[in-house]
């Protein structure tokens, strides 16, 4: 990574280096780590605002909204101004973010930063896989993805119990004073580390552009493909989260913990399935590993009602085919936002942003939709997920190979 790199030219995984690629790790799970890690100070930033959960909860569902629209807008801002200056932009956003959020005396404050903190985050999420996509081909990209995704589930997955830790030891604000000093430590190795991998010759996009390359893509049968088949697979996996807290704790009666522990298992099969995507996807090809991930949820889901009704409800009968899904899942996945970002490497920012934003939205959708219907059983989250492995199998059907 010494040198620049030339238009179209694609560059050899192991020039790389293993620190360029852990840099790429740290910004991927920057954001998803800034929310799980603030998750568990909730009820502590709510007493001590002597205020209600639902308004405590905005500095959640607002953050994750922001994270929406910032994945949206910031791969076609990075297609007009350059990878570089974005991601650098979203990590001083989240500088901020958390420092508003750190001085917050009132829940409006507190509100603001985490959204400010959110939207600067979700940038290094976006632009992580369109640096890759710059410096890959099609294949290998779709290998780097699944270190990246993998690297961005470990986070995320222990977060929670070090945001615990932090807030009962020495209060809800040292959350934000261990992301201040984290988004540091990355600026600094962005600044030091990072180059600027886009090389097009093409002249700098308007607003009307970034929004017409969007609607271009849009109408892209393959496209339409990656980011359904993305969108129905967050969808099942945000309908697990719906529903599984409330099956555990309301209807098998264990406690909160139990649940964290046992989701753990859920984790690290993700993990597991982005390695076997990793070291398979090269030999078996993108869009067949789509296809077999996809096919595995959607038998995996379709068999777990009839083992529910079967084998009775445990934790064994919820969990164990989700931790089954989600391996499929992390097969797939890498390979969808491979995919993605393929189909026009000359708007790759603009693909992973817009397929972002799809699949966000479609599992802030599910996870609502979940959370409403509840009838004291487990049911409903089983069909959820039933319903949207159907969804997921259809939709890659639509893939297809891209450019190379």
């Amino acid at each position: 990574m010494k040198r620049p790199v030339a238009s179209g030219e694609r560059v050899p995984a192991a020039a790389a280096g293993a620190g360029f690629l852990l840099l790429l790790v740290v910004l991927t799970a920057l954001g998803p780590t800034a929310m799980q890690i603030f998750i568990p100070a909730l009820p502590a930033v709510r007493d001590a605002f002597a205020s209600s959960t639902a308004v405590v909860q905005l500095t959640f569902s607002l953050s994750t909204l922001a994270m929406a629209a910032s994945t949206l807008v910031a791969g076609s801002l990075a297609d007009r101004f350059g990878r570089r200056p974005v991601i650098l932009g979203g990590l001083g956003l989240f500088l901020a973010g958390t420092s508003i959020a750190f001085a917050a005396g009132s829940i409006p404050q507190l509100v603001l930063g985490r959204t400010l903190q959110a939207a600067g985050g979700a940038t290094g999420f976006v632009l992580t896989r369109t640096i890759v996509r710059d410096l890959f081909g099609r294949e290998d990209t779709a290998r780097i993805i699944a270190y990246l995704t993998m690297g961005m589930v470990v986070a995320p997955m222990f977060a929670p119990a070090v945001g615990g830790l932090l807030t009962d030891l020495y209060g809800w604000r040292s959350v934000f004073a261990v992301g201040a000093a984290a988004g540091l430590l990355v600026l600094v190795a962005v600044l030091r580390r990072l180059p600027e991998t886009h090389r097009f010759e093409r002249p700098v996009d308007g607003p009307r552009a970034m929004a017409a390359n969007m609607l271009r893509l849009l109408r892209i049968r393959a496209f339409q493909g990656y980011a359904l088949t993305g969108g129905f697979s967050m969808s099942l996996f945000f309908s697990f989260l719906g529903g599984a807290p409330f099956v555990t704790v309301e209807v098998l009666g264990h406690p909160a913990s139990v649940y964290g522990l046992v989701f753990i298992i859920v984790s690290l099969s993700f993990m597991g399935g982005n390695f076997l995507a990793a070291h398979l996807s090269g030999r078996i090809g993108l869009d067949r590993m789509i296809r077999i991930g996809s096919a595995t949820v959607l038998l995996v889901a379709a068999a777990s009602l009839p083992l529910m009704a079967w084998a009775g409800w445990n934790l064994v009968t919820l969990f164990g085919p989700m931790a089954v899904i989600a391996f499929a899942q992390g097969t797939a996945l890498p390979n969808v936002q491979a995919g993605a970002v393929s189909v026009d490497p000359r708007v790759a920012g603009a693909a992973s942003g817009l397929a972002g934003f799809i699949q966000m939205t479609m599992a802030a959708l599910a996870v609502q939709v979940v959370g409403s219907v509840q009838d004291g059983t487990p049911y409903p989250t089983l069909i959820a997920m039933l319903i949207c492995a159907l969804g997921m199998m259809a939709a890659s059907l639509r893939t297809r190979a891209g450019p190379g």
